[in-house]
């Protein structure tokens, strides 16, 4: 997996990282928001940065450090980026004690998550903190 998930609220698979890099070679720099709702709102969603507005009702859970590749990707610049995820505050309440792995499965997204037309949706999956997390993480 991509990212540190020892020591962050949120990582990425390597799947998920792929994908992610090229969707900002076509969309530019991206971000995403998980607002818990029902149906593709439990979903998290990919915006180009700045498209969804984020204020208090949001909590900043995560910086994902990513890099332009793999070798093997035609399209791979190799630079590193970086893509915020933002969870709304009300739901955040639920999932405090909670890390997060944004995956990538076949099927259809969201229509508003920039993934939607490659025939793929991003997925969340979860599991508790460890003690030694929280008391990090705070």
């Amino acid at each position: 997996m991509s990212g540190d998930d020892t020591m962050s609220r949120v990582a990425v698979t390597d799947a998920a990282a792929g994908l992610l890099a090229r969707l900002r070679r076509q969309h530019g720099e991206l971000m995403f928001h998980q607002s818990g709702g029902c149906c593709d709102g439990s979903s998290p969603m990919c915006y180009p940065d700045g498209d969804f507005l984020v204020g208090d009702a949001d909590v900043h859970l995560a910086d994902l450090e990513l890099t332009d590749g793999p070798a093997d990707d035609p399209g791979a610049t190799g630079e590193t980026f970086t893509v915020p995820v933002w969870m709304s505050r009300a739901q955040f309440e639920y999932w405090r004690h909670t890390h997060l792995t944004i995956d990538v499965v076949p099927g259809r997204g969201a229509g508003f998550s920039v993934e939607a037309p490659e025939g793929v949706r991003f997925l969340i999956r979860s599991r508790l903190l460890t003690d030694a997390e929280l008391a990090v993480l705070g």
